[in-house]
């Protein structure tokens, strides 16, 4: 929000707090190469989609959509069942969502320039950026995507549904897919604390929350806005709550636990909120980064992070 300033002493106050800041972030270095993003899997499968009048068989999207597909759409395949067979049986169920999602592949050429632009800030402020290719597919409706350290992969009329997120498709695809890719660097990292198999609310939390920061930072915005208006006003009673389950196991009251038309993940906002306490107290953001990205003791950073239920943050 801006402010207008009451008198020329809080002026230059304000004057020099922001140059402390700017001081603080990380000094330009040389551009690095950027990752794939592969987008041609969402083409190749309207070209089939439309070839059917909207009614492809199982057998059309087995072998003319996803047997030629990318290396990525294989992946989305093989961790999510993802067959011609899965497809054509949601494609019956929901027709509008693949209908739908065209007006989400129009942005697609826009979001991925964005993108690269926003991993291209990453590098910038995270050296250590490993590369990963980014594939922008169509499946059977869900899951929204999938990260692991081999990239990530998102499904087009999964993402284009859910329209709590943002609801401008450029905007959403972009910050979700930063989110994502921040997901990556935690995957090839620190990949005992990424994939623990019964992490705990607060350790899922502040991986999620990790992923939200980053997006925030190299491309403006979180990745799940709606979390914003969910929360406001309520910051002390959601976080006071958060305390009493963060050493649980259960992680279905705090992440997981939205649908396609219905919001939720309120781990994913303190886990943000957690990891943006550590990020503005430090003095040395590019540590700072590291530090979240790289992280592998949830309790040490928690105890770091300078967070507590209710806090304001900048």
């Amino acid at each position: 929000m801006m402010m207008k300033w009451l008198s020329t002493a809080l002026a230059i106050g304000a004057a020099a707090c922001m140059a402390a800041s700017r001081a603080a972030e990380p000094a330009p270095q040389a551009p690095v190469a950027a990752p794939a993003i592969h987008i041609k899997d969402v083409q190749r499968f309207y070209a089939v989609y439309d070839a059917a009048h909207g009614h492809p068989t199982a057998n059309q999207l087995q072998h003319d959509y996803l047997d030629p597909g990318s290396t990525g759409l294989h992946r989305l395949a093989e961790l999510r069942n993802v067959t011609g067979a899965s497809m054509a049986k949601a494609i019956a169920a929901h027709p509008e969502i693949y209908v739908d999602a065209k007006r989400c592949m129009v942005v697609l050429p826009a979001a991925r320039q964005r993108l690269k632009t926003a991993l291209g800030e990453l590098a910038r402020r995270y050296p250590q950026m490993r590369l990963a290719p980014v594939t922008i597919a169509v499946g059977r409706g869900k899951p929204v995507g999938v990260t692991d350290a081999s990239g990530v992969m998102i499904g087009l009329e999964a993402l284009c549904a859910v329209n709590y997120l943002d609801p401008n498709v450029e905007d959403r695809f972009v910050h979700v897919l930063a989110h994502e890719y921040a997901h990556v660097q935690q995957a090839l990292q620190s990949p005992a604390f990424y994939n623990d198999p019964k992490p705990t609310v607060l350790e899922e939390s502040l991986i999620e929350g990790a992923a939200e920061l980053t997006a925030e930072l190299i491309s403006g915005s979180i990745g799940n806005v709606d979390l914003k208006a969910m929360t406001r006003g309520r910051e002390a009673e959601i976080e006071t709550a958060f305390v009493a389950d963060e050493d649980k196991t259960d992680l279905s009251r705090w992440l997981y636990n939205g649908t396609l038309t219905k919001p939720g993940d309120l781990g994913y906002w303190v886990g943000y909120r957690i990891a943006k306490s550590y990020y503005q107290h430090a003095t040395d953001k590019r540590r700072a980064l590291r530090d979240i990205l790289e992280m592998s003791d949830a309790k040490a950073f928690l105890a770091k992070s300078g967070w507590h239920p209710g806090m304001t943050l900048r």
